[in-house]
């Protein structure tokens, strides 16, 4: 059985099998590749023939102006819109298209929007605890018990998001850039190859900002990370490629000096 091969009537949702759990073929390279998507909404063309290839552990941002589809491309990627056409594949061979929105989460995709969702009467370690890629049957739930290596799984996680000090205190009592962090671990817990993360320093202090780049910094090479993100200088300290969405489509790629230097970029974006 190759990867992303779906068998009919296992699991998922109706029309739709279960992904196959070999791991993501990554041997050429890309592990997502967009190829001519194109999406529209009662005739408003939100992509528009988008082609998009991100390499295993790289750290990519994506910026754009307000409508330049980063949104939808992000929905398509997790299945949470269908496109009208072209291909979305996560690997080699995983067609994100075939699968339902659980399905490619299951295969190694996570997502975490600008606003974060945690438990807020839990405390911190259970959080992550609730969030670990275990079986969630409610017979296994009951008879679930940490062992040895999933308290080491989530310590590593406590100290990766620096809330080891926090473990036991509840998430509701975290401070906005706390909260992002650890939504962010429970994303983890997941064991993603590829997140995605909609402005994840939005709201934050200075400070804080600061610690969620170093943050994604260390998260790339183990993991291939996807950042929309309007803040410039947040953006200079993270990216080494970027990529600015226009009309649906890619305008420009590259370095953030090159970005600055391209006049089409400066004024569709960043002249603003």
């Amino acid at each position: 059985m190759t990867d992303g091969q779906v068998l009919p009537g296992e699991g998922g949702s109706a029309g739709y099998g279960r992904v196959a759990s070999e791991g993501v073929d990554t041997s050429h390279g890309p592990i997502l590749y967009l190829e001519d998507i194109t999406v529209s909404f009662d005739g408003f063309r939100a992509l528009n023939k988008l082609t998009l290839t991100i390499d295993e552990g790289e750290l990519r941002c994506i910026i754009g102006p307000n409508g330049a589809g980063k949104t939808t491309m992000m929905d398509v990627i997790t299945g949470k819109t269908r496109a009208d056409a072209g291909s979305v594949f996560f690997g080699q061979s995983i067609d994100l298209s075939r699968l339902s929105e659980a399905q490619i989460a299951q295969a190694g995709i996570g997502r975490k929007f600008q606003k974060p969702t945690v438990f807020e009467n839990h405390t911190v370690f259970e959080n992550l605890e609730l969030a670990m890629k275990t079986d969630k049957t409610v017979r296994a739930s009951l008879q679930a018990k940490l062992g040895a290596q999933q308290l080491e799984r989530i310590g590593r996680t406590l100290d990766l998001i620096q809330l080891s000090e926090q473990a036991g205190k509840m998430a509701g009592l975290l401070s906005h850039g706390q909260k992002q962090w650890l939504e962010i671990g429970m994303l983890l817990m997941q064991e993603p190859k590829l997140v995605l993360l909609d402005e994840p320093v939005a709201g934050m202090t200075d400070e804080e900002t600061e610690r969620t780049a170093d943050l994604l910094k260390n998260l790339a090479g183990e993991h291939s990370v996807v950042v929309v993100e309007h803040d410039m200088e947040f953006i200079a300290r993270i990216a080494n490629i970027v990529t600015v969405l226009h009309e649906g489509s890619v305008l420009a790629e590259g370095t953030l000096d090159q970005l600055k230097a391209n006049e089409r970029v400066i004024e569709v974006y960043l002249g603003r």
